[in-house]
């Protein structure tokens, strides 16, 4: 076994192509904050609409095949052609930096939201139990043990379970998919595609992986999408199109909020994956966004993170009065929609007070090591 060292010139080089900045796709930031929107009106609806044929944001729980297909492109953009000259641990702590502060603010969050609304019987958990639960999600350890919680991987912060795959592929990519040559990325894609098909015919729909039943449905969602992302970039199947970002968003919510129909999900969602949202990207990708709209898009794409991470302790707020209060009709639009707004408004507050201050921190601290 060899040694390897480097210089302090080397090293410098790294923190420069760690600074180094590329153009940012704004539509496809965008979208990015449009699909975590329909994520916390769909979960908020979910306490109130066991029958999702009932809730217009039912096929929302896809908006994390859109995140990880985003994701795969990003990735793959942004780090493809300096993986080599940064390497294997700079690019882990820079993906530690940008992800984890939210994983800690999430659980912190639900950690508070345990305290001041007791959902069900969680109140019965011993001390002990708790620190234990606390503690798996800081770490990301999925623990689904919370039957109260609907055996949520991460009970505290559920969105959490997509993190842990994202933590996962992004290990897998830096240590095997970036060598990969076109063809290779092809075929495992296409491989991917088909244990995503299995999955969602098993499970009937793409639902699962937040839970310990579907635990591994995680893992085929994740593969698919990740590797699909990649494959636009690689192949350069960006379309150039004057559709925008109004337009690209009007063609993005009807995946979310098409008709739940049980019995047609296990075809109608992998459709969906499969195909429809790397046509997204690849659209999203080819637009151009006007002076008007990059604000928006910028803003949207700032906050689709935060809000992500930060929104689940409110639903189960929302769940104790919605239990004593039974909103319905248009008391239910406006409580939704005052709480989504609320929800953007701490995203932002989040991102701007806690979670931007701690990754510039921790960005400063490594490149001066």
């Amino acid at each position: 076994m060899g040694l390897t060292f480097t210089s302090q010139k080397e090293t410098k080089m790294k923190g420069t192509e760690l600074i180094k900045t590329k153009k940012h796709y704004e539509i496809l930031d965008g979208l990015r904050g449009v699909a975590a929107i329909s994520v916390v009106i769909f979960h908020f609806l979910e306490m109130v609409y066991t029958d999702y044929s009932k809730n217009i944001f039912a096929h929302s729980y896809l908006a994390v095949d859109f995140f990880f297909c985003l994701s795969g492109f990003v990735i793959a953009y942004a780090y493809d052609d300096r993986i080599e000259k940064i390497g294997v641990g700079e690019f882990l702590k820079s993906r530690l930096i940008r992800l984890h502060p939210l994983v800690i603010i999430g659980s912190i969050l639900g950690l508070i939201g345990y305290f001041l609304f007791p959902y069900g019987d969680i109140a019965n958990r011993s001390i002990p139990e708790l620190l234990l639960i606390f503690v798996c999600s800081l770490l990301l350890i999925p623990l689904p043990i919370m039957k109260e919680r609907y055996g949520n991987n991460f009970g505290l912060n559920a969105p959490a379970w997509s993190l842990f795959w994202e933590y996962i592929i992004n290990i897998v990519y830096v240590l095997i998919l970036w060598r990969l040559p076109r063809r290779v990325l092809l075929l495992l894609t296409f491989l991917a595609a088909i244990v995503l098909a299995y999955a969602s015919y098993n499970t009937r729909g793409l639902v699962g992986g937040w839970g310990g039943d579907t635990f591994w449905d995680g893992c085929a969602r994740v593969s698919y999408s990740f590797l699909a992302g990649m494959l636009v970039y690689r192949f350069k199947w960006i379309i150039r199109t004057k559709l925008g970002f109004l337009g690209l968003t009007i063609l993005l919510i009807p995946a979310f909020t098409y008709p739940f129909n049980s019995e047609w999900n296990f075809l109608t969602e992998p459709i969906i994956v499969l195909f429809y949202f790397p046509l997204l990207v690849a659209l999203g990708a080819g637009a151009t966004t006007s002076s008007k709209t990059k604000k928006i898009c910028t803003f949207s794409g700032n906050i689709s993170y935060p809000l992500y991470m930060s929104h689940f302790f409110a639903i189960w707020i929302f769940g104790t009065y919605q239990n004593i209060y039974k909103f319905s009709g248009f008391s239910l639009f406006a409580v939704v929609s005052l709480c989504t707004l609320i929800m953007i408004s701490i995203a932002y507050l989040t991102m701007t007070y806690i979670d931007a201050p701690i990754r510039n921190y921790l960005a400063q601290k490594r490149n001066s090591s």
